[in-house]
């Protein structure tokens, strides 16, 4: 059984994470210039055994796709090309980043770090895969 790893997608900078071998935990992994992410995820995937990609898909409140949805799914197409057997889920993200703060909050996070939005997308990520996690 191969890891999962999840997608907190952004114009600029992504947000990942990954579980444990078991499939059990979820942590944060790294955040990464989204213009590198395809070069990235392939050489992951090659040393890694991931059998699964869970990619964040924001909606907005009435349920309809937000306004970077088009570059996800343009993301996402380039990842099914170029890694045809890995399994790409989509999965609402809504409230991730808010909740990434919350718990950066919760934590006793000082505020210069919270502002840090590398450390925001890596957490949103893991929020992301948490989430998926669960509904297993």
């Amino acid at each position: 059984m191969g890891r999962i790893l999840a997608i907190d997608y952004g114009k600029r900078r992504t947000g990942l994470a990954v579980t444990d071998a078991l499939r059990i935990t979820a942590n944060p992994l790294l955040t990464i210039e989204t213009k590198d992410l395809l070069a990235w995820l392939k050489d992951y995937v090659s040393h890694e055994q991931v059998d699964r990609i869970v990619i964040g898909y924001p909606r907005q409140m009435n349920g309809e796709d937000s306004e970077t949805v088009p570059a996800i799914r343009a993301c996402e197409a380039q990842i099914r090309k170029q890694l045809p057997q890995m399994q790409v889920v989509e999965w609402d993200e809504r409230f991730t980043s808010v909740l990434a703060h919350q718990a950066m909050i919760a934590g006793g996070m000082k505020k210069k770090d919270r502002q840090d939005k590398a450390q925001v997308d890596r957490l949103a990520a893991c929020i992301i895969l948490e989430s998926y996690l669960e509904s297993l």
